[in-house]
């Protein structure tokens, strides 16, 4: 299953972000980390099921950094 997740920037009238990106990017990576922990921790989790998600993560986690430089010099992704 390929589906597409899009995550609109919010920005005010002046084109200033309201969403602290870097924060929610860092959120997703930790995430994924901690189930990376927990599956080394041997905590029950399916390791192929948790190592899939954990890089589904951190490719959004990408893509919102990607479009915030974009934002941030000007042009779009």
């Amino acid at each position: 299953m390929n589906r597409e997740v899009t995550l609109p920037l919010i920005v005010d009238d002046r084109g200033t972000l309201q969403v602290a990106a870097a924060d929610v990017s860092k959120l997703l990576r930790t995430v994924g980390g901690r189930w990376l922990h927990l599956v080394e921790a041997g905590e029950g989790l399916d390791e192929d099921t948790v190592a899939a998600l954990t890089i589904e993560l951190a490719k959004l986690a990408d893509r919102i950094d990607v479009a915030c430089i974009a934002h941030s010099s000007g042009s779009t992704p």
